[in-house]
């Protein structure tokens, strides 16, 4: 069994690259991020109208293109290589995935196609004060019955101050998790900029006052456990793109440095040690591209396979990240090098839809081992994979 990408999928693989290095190399990636939404308007058009980046997973009956998750994983591995920001998993990924999942036609046909052609960027605000995307709970009440209002607060929103079609899960009483649409610009909705780590990812806290709210699913737990995997999985192709940077960066500058008379590259330790670089980033695509395929096709041991893949290539550029600092030596952390960015895009990106300790746990749960983990404090990531059914 040949496990590889299709020649199409190359070919865009192909193309969104040498887009990206005609217009995000090192300095337009630090101009966009410096910028008031965070990222290069100008290039996220391009991708959406000439790619159609944003409607790949979007079927066509609501304005996308009738891909699959799989063709977005392979834009998001070119996003993550280049570091560029973009909106794409905020909007392209989460918010989109929401809307398809909450069993609302009406809803998908009105939202759906500025998705899909990027004249809109949506944010999906789910995550709790401790920066938690739980499934059994959340920091946001709904009030009423005939009209609904929001109030409380949600963290860590992708994109969310610069969003023109903003979603809120929110609790609706009775245990339960509904999702909604508010109008960013209500003066009850205060959006409230988070600095990162990660310069290049825009992160969000959004406030609500009593804020009038459209209810679009009344009961959308099941749907969110789904969502928490597809969105790790969808992280995941950035930090394989991020490695494979790094290691082509290590690479070349092994060829370069010269230490002893000779290129650093031709001694063997150093040899050795790209090697096992090779073999991290190898390895993190090949358990990421798995989890794609099996989020694709929303194929029943997806939570086995978000878990691995989320927790292997978390640890995978991690490692990447430092030694691409250690081998790079003391110019690696300067703020005119790369290899700084590289560094923040690793330590943010392993803490997006849980940490690589959350996920292993989880699997141990999954694979039948629960009695290794500790079971004190059930976390929303663990509740998730709960709620959704596993092959056994």
């Amino acid at each position: 069994m040949l496990f590889a990408l299709s020649p199409e999928q190359n070919e865009l693989a192909t193309t969104v690259r040498e887009l990206l290095a005609r217009r995000s190399g090192s300095e337009a990636v630090r101009a966009a991020a410096a910028t008031g939404p965070g990222y290069d308007r100008g290039l996220w058009r391009i991708l959406c109208e000439q790619i159609g980046a944003a409607g790949l997973a979007i079927p066509e009956e609501y304005g996308g293109h009738g891909f699959s998750l799989l063709e977005t994983h392979v834009v998001l591995e070119q996003l993550g290589a280049a570091l560029t920001p973009s909106p794409l998993l905020g909007s392209g990924v989460l918010a989109a995935q929401a809307v398809l999942r909450s069993g609302n036609p009406a809803a998908c046909e009105r939202l759906l196609p500025a998705i899909a052609d990027g004249t809109a960027v949506a944010a999906l605000a789910w995550a709790d004060a401790a920066g938690r995307w739980r499934t059994d709970g959340c920091d946001v009440r709904a009030a009423g019955q005939e009209q609904r209002t929001l109030s409380g607060a949600s963290t860590l929103v992708l994109n969310g101050a610069d969003a023109d079609v903003l979603l809120v899960v929110a609790e609706t009483g009775g245990g339960r998790l509904g999702l909604f649409e508010v109008d960013p610009a209500h003066p009850g909705v205060r959006r409230i900029e988070t600095p990162a780590m990660d310069t290049t990812l825009r992160l969000d806290r959004i406030e609500f006052y009593a804020v009038p709210a459209v209810l679009l699913a009344p009961d959308i737990a099941d749907a969110l456990a789904a969502l928490h995997d597809v969105a790790a999985v969808a992280v995941t192709a950035l930090q394989v793109g991020a490695a494979q940077r790094g290691l082509d960066m290590t690479v070349a500058y092994s060829k370069e440095r010269v230490q002893f008379g000779r290129p650093i590259g031709s001694f063997q330790a150093v040899k050795h040690r790209l090697a096992d670089l090779l073999v991290e980033v190898e390895t993190a695509r090949s358990v990421s591209w798995a989890a794609a395929w099996a989020a694709a096709r929303n194929e029943p041991d997806l939570p086995r396979q978000a878990s691995l893949a989320k927790a292997w290539c978390s640890e995978a550029l991690n490692k990447v990240a430092a030694e691409t600092v250690q081998l790079h030596g003391g110019i690696a952390i300067t703020w005119e090098h790369d290899a700084q960015l590289l560094f923040k895009r690793a330590h943010a990106a392993s803490q997006l839809f849980g940490q690589p300790h959350q996920h292993r746990r989880r699997l141990s749960r999954l694979f039948g081992l629960s009695g290794l983990s500790d079971r004190s404090g059930l976390s929303g990531l663990e509740q998730a994979g709960r709620r959704t059914p596993v092959a056994s």
